[in-house]
C-alpha cells in the first residue's frame, strides 16, 4: 500500500510539474499580455515615455525578459516557499482573491452535483431496468437532449423566457440593486434567488452523461451471471437491484464522479461568465484573457494537483466498494 502511494505521489508531483510548465508556455507566447496592455495605456499618458521604454521596464519589473524556462524556474521556486505573488489584473495578493470568488463557484458546483446525483442515477436504473421500453426511450431522448444542448444556447433561453418575457430574474449578476437594503435573511434569499438558472443550466448540461454511463454500467450489471443466480432463488426484484446489481455499478461510477470534485472548484467557466456570477470560473477566465500569470498559475496548480488527489481517493474507494480489489 505504501509504496503504491509512493509511486502515485511522485507521479502527480511530475504531472503538476509538467502541466504547470504547460501553461506558463502558453501564457508566455499569448499574441497580448497584460503587460503589453500596461505599456501601450501608459505610452498614451501626457508627459510619458515611449512605448518600448515602458514596455523594457515592466518586462524587467515583472520577470517577463527572461526566456521561458528561467521564468518558470523563477515561479516555481516562488511557489515553493508558498509565495504566489500579487494578481496583476486584479491588484490583490492571489490567495486573497481566489478565498473571495470560490465561495460562489463551490455552492454552485455542490448544488449542481446534488441534482445531479439525485436525478441521474435513479433514471439511469429505471432506463437500464426497463429496457427498450417506452420510459427506456424517454430517459435515452431527454439525456441526449441534454448533452446536445449548447451551454450559451439553454443561457440564452432561460434568460429570455424568465429575464426578458416573465421578469422573474435578473439578466446578470449575484446580487440585485437594492442588495445592500436587505437585512440577513433578505440578502441570502436573493443571492439565491440569482443562483436559479446558473444552477438550472449547469444540471441540464451535466445530467445527459452521467444518466447515460449509469443506463449503460446498469445494463451490463444485469445481463451477468450472478444476476440471474439471485433471480432464479426468487429474491425480490428491488433487493437484485438495490443489494446486488447497484453495488457493482457503483466501481465504474466512481471513475466518472472522481473527475467532479475538481470540477467543484474549478467553475463553470461559461456558465458563470453568462451570467456574470463572480466565481472563479468567471474570475479565470478574465485573468487569463488579461495575461495575469500569478493567477493563473495558481489556478492551474491548484486544479492539477485537486485532480491527483482525487484519482488516488478514488483508488482507494474501488477496494471500498468491491472487495475483489485489492492492493497486494
Amino acid at each position: 500500500m505504501w509504496k503504491f502511494i509512493v509511486r502515485r505521489v511522485l507521479l502527480a508531483i511530475i504531472i503538476i510539474v509538467f502541466g504547470s510548465l504547460i501553461c506558463y508556455a502558453v501564457i508566455r507566447m499569448l499574441p497580448t499580455s497584460y503587460v503589453e496592455r500596461v505599456a501601450r495605456q501608459r505610452s498614451t499618458m501626457p508627459g510619458s515615455k515611449g512605448y518600448q521604454y515602458i514596455l523594457a521596464q515592466l518586462n524587467s519589473y515583472y520577470g517577463m525578459d527572461s526566456s521561458i524556462l528561467v521564468g518558470f524556474a523563477k515561479w516555481g521556486g516562488n511557489a515553493l516557499r508558498g509565495q504566489w505573488g500579487d494578481s496583476w489584473f486584479f491588484e490583490l495578493p492571489v490567495i486573497q482573491k481566489f478565498a473571495d470568488v470560490i465561495g460562489y463557484s463551490v455552492v454552485l458546483g455542490s448544488i449542481t452535483l446534488f441534482f445531479e446525483m439525485v436525478l441521474c442515477i435513479p433514471l439511469g436504473v429505471l432506463a437500464a431496468r426497463k429496457q427498450y421500453s417506452r420510459t427506456d426511450y424517454f430517459i435515452t431522448v431527454f439525456a441526449l437532449a441534454c448533452i446536445s444542448l449548447p451551454t450559451f444556447f439553454l443561457a440564452t433561453i432561460l434568460k429570455y423566457i424568465f429575464s426578458i418575457k416573465l421578469g422573474w430574474f435578473d439578466l446578470y449578476g449575484i446580487v440585485g440593486r437594492f442588495y445592500e437594503q436587505l437585512n440577513a435573511f433578505g440578502k441570502f434569499g436573493d443571492m439565491a434567488v440569482h443562483m436559479i438558472m446558473p444552477i438550472v443550466t449547469l444540471t441540464f448540461i451535466n445530467l445527459g452523461g452521467l444518466m447515460r454511463f449509469t443506463r449503460t454500467n446498469m445494463l451490463e450489471v444485469l445481463n451477468a451471471d450472478y444476476i440471474r443466480t439471485a433471480r432464479a432463488k426468487g429474491l425480490p426484484e428491488r433487493r437484485v437491484i438495490s443489494k446486488h446489481a447497484f453495488r457493482n455499478t457503483l466501481i465504474p461510477l466512481i471513475t466518472y464522479l472522481s473527475y467532479l470534485l475538481p470540477n467543484l472548484f474549478a467553475g463553470a467557466m461559461i456558465t458563470e461568465t453568462l451570467f456574470q456570477i463572480p466565481g472563479i470560473g468567471y474570475i479565470s477566465f478574465q485573468a487569463m484573457v488579461g495575461g495575469d500569470i500569478p493567477f493563473t498559475m495558481f489556478y492551474v496548480t491548484f486544479l492539477t494537483a485537486l485532480t491527483q488527489i482525487s484519482l488516488m481517493v478514488a483508488d482507494v474507494m474501488y477496494a471500498v466498494v468491491d472487495p475483489r480489489v485489492r492492493i497486494q
